[in-house]
């Protein structure tokens, strides 16, 4: 089969140069739209489940609301490991599934589990999921800030809430925004006790009428004239004026407001943590992405959507998108590679030039550094793999081995042509290139599979180890696999242009 490889490649010199011309710049167009970034998914597929409990302790929240739910995860098949927090009217789940699951179906199943499970948690407890995020998800820290102190704290707090984050949000590839720092906005009733004294009414009564003021009811409807007309109570709060007129009882045929025995305002919700930048009160805005994505596209969207906002913004709200920003340790990280790939491929080009003492030689041999790097990437993009370190790294380790195919097939092919030149009645050049390749045809392929055999173990590694590594085995066998293909293909022939 090889003999016939060597021999449809000669037979077929121009399309063999065409594909790989093609290889090259469809490769290039595939490199610049994989994903980037620092490490391997290094994420085992996750589920998060939140539950809210407030007013238990501990101690409470680990047997009544914690444990249940813990019961029921450990039935889900394809579990792995199921991990709990528990604190002051809190409680976080972790369930953990095996590699290589459909987070989807995962989540799917736990939904399903949380139904069972609503049965045996307190009434006030609801289970939420929380979105789908990674182990490398918090990609950027972003602080809104008031640039000379006249924007209040609370009013930095909502802006942030209520239009920077909803923005964020729509970005394709957000998992979530979470805001830290800054003054919650409230409607605060403070109510005064020696008012309700006076009027004679309770804290319930106040409670049930605050409670019961921002909501609408509907009346049904009206037949008329061959049309329905929806009857509705409007009763939902626009302003604080609303709330202040809300009735709470009626008193002699007067109806007591809520104003008359609270003092109802906007007020700031009980911190519990707060947030600064350089020195001054901001409201810290942590981003999160989602599994797959590719943290440099996706920082570049935040980065555009953030200066369409500012735009709208007073003059005195800054937004400062540089206090932590992934991107920057990935790009940092990439470059650090590349530049070592950059300098092997020169020493590479140096020493041959060196040893061989001839352009045309050297060029045919360097091919096979970009093409095989270009059929790397077209497997990563196959197997869904990213550009990071440790991909780039497995290149680099390669790199001074992608050429010993083609030096080994080209040495022989230049030494036959040259004493095929030497004859009286010299041979046909392609003869003599296509015998001169099956001659050093066995020891390319045994050197090429004796290496990548060495790197085979890194494939049966389990756990983080394994998704780590993995990458660079790979990158480093199909490489490596490329060369002696191109070797085998592109090298004879470029040789049968150059050479004879």
């Amino acid at each position: 089969m090889l003999n016939q490889i060597i021999s449809t490649s000669l037979k077929n010199r121009v399309l063999v140069l065409a594909i790989a011309i093609m290889l090259l710049f469809f490769g290039t167009y595939t490199v610049l739209n994989l994903p980037v970034d620092v490490f391997p998914d290094l994420n085992r597929p996750t589920v998060t489940i939140m539950l809210e409990s407030g007013g238990l302790a501990p101690e409470e929240v680990e047997n009544q609301v914690t444990f249940p739910v813990e019961t029921l995860m450990n039935g889900i098949p394809g579990v792995e490991t199921v991990r709990s927090q528990s604190g002051i009217g809190l409680s976080v789940v972790y369930v953990e599934f095996k590699w290589g699951t459909d987070i989807y179906i995962d989540r799917q199943m736990v939904a399903e589990k949380l139904n069972i499970a609503r049965e045996q948690l307190p009434k006030e407890v609801t289970p939420v999921m929380a979105p789908i995020s990674s182990i490398m998800g918090e990609i950027m820290l972003v602080a809104v800030t008031s640039k000379n102190g006249t924007t209040k704290p609370m009013d930095l707090r909502t802006t942030a809430d209520w239009v920077i984050r909803p923005r964020l949000l729509t970005i394709p590839g957000i998992a979530q925004v979470i805001n830290i720092g800054g003054e919650v906005k409230q409607y605060q009733v403070q109510v005064a006790p020696e008012k309700l004294k006076q009027f004679n009414i309770t804290m319930n009564q106040v409670t049930e009428a605050t409670k019961n003021s921002n909501s609408s009811t509907t009346g049904g409807f009206i037949d008329s004239k061959s049309q329905e007309y929806l009857v509705r109570n409007l009763g939902r709060i626009n302003s604080l004026e609303d709330l202040k007129n809300t009735v709470v009882a009626s008193k002699d045929n007067t109806p007591v407001k809520l104003d008359n025995i609270a003092d109802v305002k906007f007020g700031a919700k009980v911190k519990r943590g707060d947030g600064g930048a350089n020195g001054q009160p901001a409201v810290i805005m942590a981003i999160s992405k989602q599994p797959g994505t590719s943290t440099t596209d996706l920082t570049t969207k935040v980065d555009q959507a953030l200066q369409e906002l500012q735009k709208s913004l007073p003059d005195d709200v800054i937004i400062n998108s540089h206090l932590f920003r992934q991107a920057n340790f990935i790009e940092a990280s990439i470059t650090n590679v590349e530049e070592a790939l950059r300098d092997g491929t020169i020493m590479v080009i140096i020493v041959l030039f060196l040893f061989l003492l001839n352009f045309r030689i050297t060029a045919i041999i360097l091919t096979a550094i970009p093409l095989s790097f270009i059929i790397a990437f077209l497997v990563f993009r196959w197997f869904g793999i990213t550009i990071n370190t440790m991909t780039l790294g497995g290149l680099a380790v390669a790199i001074g081995e992608l050429v010993d195919d083609s030096i080994v097939d080209i040495e022989n092919i230049f030494r036959r042509l040259k004493e095929n030149n030497q004859l009286e009645k010299p041979r046909p050049s392609l003869r003599v290139i296509y015998e001169a390749s099956l001659e050093v045809r066995s020891s390319i392929i045994y050197a090429t599979f004796i290496v990548v055999i060495v790197f085979i173990p890194l494939f049966f590694l389990s756990g983080i180890e394994g998704k780590f590594l993995m990458p660079l085995g790979l990158a480093y066998i199909v490489s490596l696999l490329a060369s002696l293909v191109v070797s085998l293909t592109v090298t004879p022939v470029m040789a049968s242009f150059l050479l004879p």
